[in-house]
C-alpha cells in the first residue's frame, strides 16, 4: 500500500500498536505525527523510528487542553490530514466491587472523551475522502471478568464511530473500527500476569497472542483505497479469540 505524501495522525503512538502503525505508515511513504503524554517516551519512539517523516507532539488527549495542543500543531503545519488513527487507550482490569472513581474516570477520559473530542477538533483538517480508524477491542463484545469499565469504554467508542461514519459520509470520509484481540504490547504486559497471558493465547484459535505489526497492517488496509467501500464497520483481528470453542 502506498501512502506517499499522505499525512497521518496517530494518538498514543509511542508504544505497541501505535508505534508499529507509525512505522508502517512511514515505510509506506506517509508523513506521520504521533502523540504521547510523556516527552521522554516520545523521544524514545522518535529514536526508534529514526525518520524525517516523523513528528512528535506531547499531548494528553484525555483532556481538551491536551487536544488543543495537538490541534495547534496541525494548524501551524499548514497540512491537511488524510488519516486519523484514534489509538490512545488505557486499561485497568479489576472486578466491579474494586473499581475506583479515579480508575473509572481515567479510562473514560482517555478511551472515550479523548477520541470523541480529538475527532471533533481535527475533523476540519481532514481532507474530503480521508480515513478515520478507531482502536476498539474484542472486549466491547465479550464479557470477561474484571473488564467492566474498559469494556464499557470500547462499547461506547464503537457507537461513536458508527455515528461518525454517517455524519462524515457527506465529505466521503470513511470511519471504521479495528478491534484487536490479545496483542503483545507493553500495556498487556503491565496489566496481566504471565499465567493470564498464557490463558489468552490458549483461548485463540491460532493458539498465540498477536503482534502489533499484524494490527498495523490492518490499519493501513482500512486507511487505503483498497477499503474504499468500507465505512461504519468493525474489523476484528483477534486470532479467532471471540469465536474459538475451547477444547
Amino acid at each position: 500500500m502506498n501512502f506517499t505524501d499522505k499525512n497521518v495522525v496517530i494518538t498514543g503512538g509511542t508504544t505497541g500498536i501505535g508505534l508499529a502503525t507509525a512505522k508502517a505508515f512511514i515505510n509506506a511513504g506517509a508523513k506521520v505525527w504521533i502523540t504521547g503524554r510523556n516527552a521522554e517516551n516520545l523521544q524514545k519512539a522518535s529514536n526508534e523510528i529514526n525518520s524525517p517523516k516523523l513528528k512528535t507532539v506531547v499531548s494528553d488527549t484525555s483532556n481538551l487542553d491536551g487536544i488543543a495542543i495537538l490541534e495547534k500543531a496541525i494548524a501551524e503545519s499548514g497540512d491537511q490530514l488524510d488519516v486519523l488513527f484514534l489509538n490512545a487507550g488505557i486499561a485497568v482490569f479489576t472486578t466491579i466491587d474494586q473499581v475506583t472513581e479515579a480508575d473509572f474516570d481515567a479510562q473514560f477520559n482517555t478511551n472515550v472523551k479523548g477520541h470523541f473530542f480529538t475527532l471533533q477538533k481535527l475533523a476540519p483538517y481532514l481532507v474530503n475522502g480521508a480515513s478515520v480508524v478507531f482502536t476498539s477491542s474484542t472486549v466491547a463484545t465479550a464479557s470477561n471478568l474484571g473488564t467492566s469499565v474498559y469494556s464499557a469504554t470500547k462499547g461506547a467508542l464503537n457507537k461513536i464511530a458508527q455515528i461518525a461514519a454517517n455524519e462524515l459520509a457527506e465529505r466521503k470520509i470513511r470511519v471504521n473500527i479495528l478491534s484487536p484481540g490479545p496483542i503483545q504490547t507493553p500495556g498487556l504486559e503491565g496489566a496481566l500476569p504471565a499465567e493470564a497471558k498464557a490463558g489468552l493465547a490458549a483461548a485463540t484459535a491460532l493458539q498465540r497472542i498477536g503482534h502489533p505489526d499484524e494490527i498495523a497492517t490492518t490499519v493501513l488496509f482500512l486507511a487505503s483505497d483498497a477499503a474504499s467501500f468500507i465505512t461504519g464497520t468493525e474489523i476484528v483481528a483477534d486470532g479467532g479469540y471471540l469465536n474459538y470453542a475451547l477444547k
